[in-house]
């Protein structure tokens, strides 16, 4: 996360700010400029060539800051959203902007690390048969599993709660569960099929199996066998997690959900003064940034966290085969990213 100001007063802000607490000038971020931008009491900005743009319509349903390109509109953002709770649901509604809002953090860095982020809809420019949609449905009233399958991303809006969710981590035995992980998880299946599988470059496809197995095994049969079963001994020696073990697809997703949350953590530490790396870019691989950066910076977190007597903030081992991993998932990255 950038380190916003307020344009007016140069107060610091939130990435979810829709007010200046200081000043009391009205916000929005513009995902074109990257940056949050003050609007008029009408809730609309005038960006620097002439372009309008308006507050997202659904601020008061799920807290979006984002703006919008046309009056009553919705953002890129919130367009993403296929499916979401029905207004008698109000237990889903409760859920619904705290998964909109690790969304809007989702795209935020993908869009700061230059992948491209399209839709489904066409008649928003989207692609109906390769893009990215979300149905983000409540399990008040029926049986959700987050997952993947051909760019419809679904989540299930009870891992909102804390409660619950922590009730599913002890029950799974997992070291980390939250909103926005699962958000970048079940994204990593999508880039995979996208950018690995749907690559005209075939070696692409032969590195990827000889670092992450063969994505074609049925993978029926490897929940079958993980849950059965549990993770292989000696795991620990080449994969992040156990549920990364239990099929090449999930290694990958594992992967590519702790490389954006390396990425993001150390950007934010360096926008913020903890470390004096300028971010991802200031290695050439993306191995030097975790063993030279990340290791240590993340053992200092740690460190904090338990000196409030909280959890390990990343209580992850990195083994050598997972930098391997770390720097093919980096290797996707366009060469159109931002520093």
């Amino acid at each position: 996360m950038k380190a916003y100001r307020c344009r007016v007063c140069s107060s610091p802000l939130y990435f979810e700010n829709s007010i200046c607490v200081s000043c009391g000038t009205g916000l929005g971020y513009s995902r074109a400029e990257r940056e949050i931008v003050p609007v008029d009491r009408n809730g609309v900005y005038v960006d620097a060539t002439g372009l309008i743009w308006h507050v997202c319509r659904n601020l008061n349903l799920s807290g979006c800051t984002w703006l919008a390109p046309l009056e009553g509109g919705q953002c890129f953002s919130c367009a993403l959203t296929r499916t979401r709770p029905n207004d008698a649901d109000v237990a889903g509604l409760v859920n619904f902007p705290i998964a909109e809002r690790a969304k809007r953090h989702l795209i935020a860095e993908l869009d700061h690390l230059g992948f491209v982020v399209a839709g489904r809809d066409a008649a928003l420019g989207g692609d109906p048969v390769n893009g990215l949609c979300f149905d983000l449905l409540s399990s008040t009233d029926r049986s959700v599993t987050i997952g993947h399958d051909a760019g419809v991303v679904t989540i299930d809006l009870a891992e909102s709660d804390p409660a619950y969710r922590e009730r599913l981590r002890g029950e799974l035995d997992e070291p980390y569960r939250t909103m926005l992980g699962h958000f970048r998880h079940e994204v990593g299946h999508y880039i995979q099929w996208q950018l690995v599988e749907c690559a005209a470059d075939g070696d692409l496809l032969s590195r990827s199996r000889a670092l992450f197995g063969d994505e074609t095994a049925d993978y029926q049969t490897a929940i079958d066998r993980h849950y059965a079963s549990g993770a292989p001994a000696g795991w620990e020696l080449s994969h992040l997690t156990m549920y990364a073990t239990m099929h090449p697809y999930e290694d990958f997703a594992e992967t590519w959900a702790h490389y954006l949350h390396i990425c993001d953590t150390v950007g934010t530490a360096a926008e913020y003064g903890l470390t004096a790396v300028a971010g991802v870019d200031a290695f050439s691989h993306f191995r030097d940034l975790v063993t030279g950066v990340w290791v240590p910076l993340s053992t200092a977190l740690n460190m904090i966290n338990r000196s409030m007597g909280k959890d390990d903030l990343y209580p992850f081992v990195i083994p050598a085969p997972v930098l391997d991993k770390l720097d093919f998932v980096a290797s996707l990255r366009p060469a159109a990213g931002v520093a």
